[in-house]
């Protein structure tokens, strides 16, 4: 069982779609949140969730305090999933009477499908978490597509198993941390410093 870890929509259970994802264990998402919110990087933030799956970390990221998230999964089922997750969510912030008001928005499309259309940079925290047949090569095409879509001060979660390599960073994006939970790892990354005239 998926639930949402903390926040105003803590305990609720999500669904998970019946094939084709690999959703983040509740623990491993603690300890994601652990990190991001020992860096000030949730609350407030407008968060992009690639290969959103269940939508899990998006949701839990709204849970916490985000101020929206945009889920993008091509799977029609798991987007189904997502919206219904995502009601389930915005539903439990109206109860809470928290007087946030979270945007959710799910795209039934591809990663890189979605980040060619034209859009000015708007997001702060990026999580990715891709299925196991996407390639090294492929994850390296999709970062460099999302640099353009990130602000300045950006934060990039890249989740996969810990057998496979570091991603191949853009020059646009550099590793900040890593962290290894078990067969999860996890690293964070975000748009590098312009490089200053010699």
């Amino acid at each position: 069982m998926t639930r949402i870890v903390s926040g105003f929509a803590g305990s609720l259970s999500l669904a998970v779609p019946r094939s084709g994802t690999r959703p983040t264990s509740d623990r491993v998402r603690e300890a994601i949140f652990s990190s991001l919110e020992a860096m000030d990087a949730v609350q407030g933030m407008n968060v992009l969730d690639l290969y959103a799956g269940s939508g899990a970390l998006a949701l839990e990221a709204v849970s916490r305090g985000a101020a929206s998230a945009v889920l993008v999964e091509q799977n029609g089922q798991a987007a189904g999933v997502c919206k219904a997750n995502s009601a389930a969510v915005l539903k439990a912030s109206e109860r809470a009477r928290t007087g946030i008001r979270p945007r959710v928005d799910v795209r039934q499309t591809s990663v890189r499908s979605y980040l060619a259309q034209p859009a000015r940079p708007s997001f702060d925290l990026v999580f990715l978490d891709p299925p196991y047949d996407v390639s090294d090569e492929e994850l390296s095409g999709v970062l460099s597509a999302l640099v353009p879509r990130l602000r300045e001060d950006a934060l990039v979660v890249v989740e996969r198993s810990a057998r496979s390599p570091e991603p191949h960073w853009p020059d646009a994006l550099e590793l900040v941390r890593t962290k290894s939970y078990g067969e999860t790892a996890v690293w964070f990354a975000q748009p590098a410093a312009p490089s200053q005239p010699e």
